[in-house]
């Protein structure tokens, strides 16, 4: 094997190994159904004139200290899913839910990025 080849391989798996990979890349299961779009997504997606979910396809409903939560890569940061929210038992399902709360909390006022842009934006 060159050892082109062998630098490629060590960079897929580099990626993989630290979470900065497409994970449909590896894993078809892991393609958004688009049948379980939870309203608010649904209507994000025509205001934002989307055909398909694009920057949140590979965010998924994953766990931080045993709570159902999403991880926010702006804040770097996991988002805890509200106290009594059911989630649903399919992965696809909870992922949909994970895709719109994590859309939410960033449009939100208590999003840490707010205070950021008020401390320090120019406009």
């Amino acid at each position: 094997m060159s050892e082109k080849k062998e630098k490629k391989l060590d960079t897929q798996q580099r990626a993989k190994d630290i979470g900065q990979h497409i994970g449909y890349r590896y894993d078809v299961n892991l393609v958004p159904n688009l049948d379980l779009l939870t309203p608010f997504l649904k209507k994000y997606m025509e205001v934002m004139g989307w055909d398909d979910l694009n920057w949140l396809e590979d965010v998924h409903m994953g766990y931080e200290e045993g709570r159902p939560a999403v991880f926010d890569r702006n804040i770097n940061g996991w988002v805890l899913v509200p106290d009594g929210m059911v989630l649903p038992e399919g992965q696809q399902e909870r992922d949909m839910i994970a895709r719109e709360l994590l859309v939410k909390f960033q449009m939100s006022k208590r999003h840490p990025m707010v205070a950021l842009r008020e401390a320090y934006g120019k406009f």
